[in-house]
């Protein structure tokens, strides 16, 4: 699939932590207004119906804002709701059977957390691969940061976009200028935030200023 990488510019990565009241949904349409131009649907304890009926209807609001939805993990949920792609980690489904069962219908998305790592699923059919966690995690334990010079190494080792992930925000985002990445995907520092659609205002500009300086 030819993947524009500007996709990757800002990643949102869905978190029902910082719901407050409101729905995901609502979540999710705040994030899109703010700019965001992926959204990854990620949900670790939803049964598989949900999940469909979920992703079919933030699939339908990322569509009228013209962003692509990716499933976290879950190909046959990405599959039975219409998304426009999955995203697989090195425990997951390995790349070379999505690829098998998707074609180039589908972008599909892998986690590296090194430079061999990142070849092989660039070889395995990978369109775009996350890389972290740059700055350790909120929302995961047991994350070892992945150093800049290896994010730098991962990003060299493929022709293919790089998104950089895990507990990047406002303050600590320029930092990745020279890095090479496309963007960066984010997490608590969009769902977090008391006002969404401004923090994603404010992280997109300073992804794009980052990015043109990689």
């Amino acid at each position: 699939m030819n993947f524009d990488k500007n996709r990757l510019r800002l990643y949102a990565v869905t978190d029902r932590t910082w719901l407050r009241g409101q729905t995901l949904r609502q979540q999710v349409e705040a994030a899109l207004q703010g700019g965001v131009t992926c959204v990854q649907l990620r949900e670790k304890t939803l049964n598989r119906e949900a999940f469909i009926h979920l992703g079919r209807s933030i699939g339908c609001l990322c569509q009228r804002y013209g962003v692509p939805l990716i499933i976290n993990d879950d190909l046959d949920v990405a599959l039975a709701c219409g998304a426009d792609g999955v995203h697989v980690g090195q425990d997951d489904l390995p790349v070379e059977e999505v690829r098998r069962r998707v074609g180039d219908k589908m972008i599909v998305g892998v986690s590296a957390h090194n430079p061999e790592e990142a070849r092989r699923a660039y070889e395995g059919g990978a369109d775009y691969l996350g890389a972290g966690a740059v700055f350790g995690s909120q929302t995961k334990t047991n994350v070892t940061p992945l150093p800049h010079d290896t994010l730098r190494a991962i990003c060299d080792a493929v022709p293919i976009p790089v998104v950089a992930i895990g507990g990047i925000n406002r303050e600590n985002l320029p930092q990745l200028a020279g890095t090479g990445v496309a963007g960066v995907a984010v997490v608590s520092g969009i769902f977090a935030a008391q006002d969404i659609t401004a923090a994603c205002r404010e992280l997109r500009a300073l992804s794009d200023t980052m990015t043109q300086q990689s």
